[in-house]
């Protein structure tokens, strides 16, 4: 691939980076004006994903997402090694407690909900599937960066210190890292209505084969239904799950590895 195409490339996926949850409609004229693309280069580009479904449009109106983000995702579902490996753990724990259970990918600075169950009739979350959350707040969170080596764990503490400080985490950077250490002990992490009012997070690390975790697996439930040793156990279950989960993606890299030595 020349630099050229790699530019072009970069270019491309920075026009669908426009598109967030705040602003799901962008026109040309809005593009162009962030990106500083000429009109003629913007153009094509947009002509390029609308015809691989990427964008759609109607006439006189802005540019949104397009269907091939669905069809993505679906295909997601049927091949992500994460969601085949947890599927039937949610499962259990939804069958197991009144609550909503969850798998959760980190990614760059976000985490994204890519699978969840629920036993409770009309479920409360403020992160459905495909919304991201930030890497700041709650026990999902928490459960992943705590696990992270100390260095790269400073550094998110350092960037967020705020944020950590006004859920109670500690009043120095080192207090906060001292509350995530215990967390790390744990093996997993509670958090009490800091994503949603009144709901009780407890979450644990899914590993891949690396060091670092690379998910979460999360049971949400009302802080009513729950007391300190209900949280215990249901801490141990999560806990448990994840390891299972981490043991599942691992022989599924290792086999895969295997397979291409043949």
């Amino acid at each position: 691939m020349t630099e050229k195409s790699v530019n072009s490339l970069e270019r491309l996926q920075a026009v669908l980076g426009l598109f967030s949850e705040d602003r799901l409609e962008w026109t040309p004229e809005e593009m162009m004006e962030v990106l500083g693309y000429a009109r003629p280069t913007l153009y094509r580009y947009l002509k390029i994903l609308k015809a691989a479904g990427l964008l759609t449009s109607m006439p006189n109106t802005g540019f949104t997402l397009g269907p091939k983000i669905v069809e993505l995702d679906y295909l997601l579902r049927k091949s992500d090694t994460l969601i085949l490996s947890g599927a039937q753990h949610l499962q259990n724990l939804t069958q197991r407690y009144n609550c909503t259970a969850l798998l959760l990918r980190w990614y760059g600075d976000k985490i994204l909900c890519v699978d969840s169950r629920s036993s409770v009739k009309n479920p409360i979350s403020s992160y459905p599937r495909g919304r991201p959350m930030p890497l700041t707040k709650g026990a999902i969170a928490r459960s992943i960066i705590s696990f992270l080596p100390r260095r790269r764990l400073l550094q998110i503490v350092e960037r967020n210190f705020d944020d950590m400080k006004s859920i109670g985490l500690g009043s120095t950077i080192e207090e906060v890292y001292e509350s995530l250490k215990r967390v790390k002990k744990a093996g997993f992490a509670v958090a009490y209505g800091e994503v949603t009012p009144g709901v009780v997070g407890i979450a644990a690390p899914v590993f891949d084969v690396g060091r670092s975790p690379i998910a979460s697996v999360c049971v949400t439930i009302s802080g009513s239904l729950v007391d300190g040793s209900t949280i215990d156990e249901i801490g141990r279950n999560v806990r448990s799950v994840g390891k299972d989960i981490s043991q599942m993606l691992a022989s599924h890299r290792h086999s895969n590895e295997n397979h291409n030595l043949i």
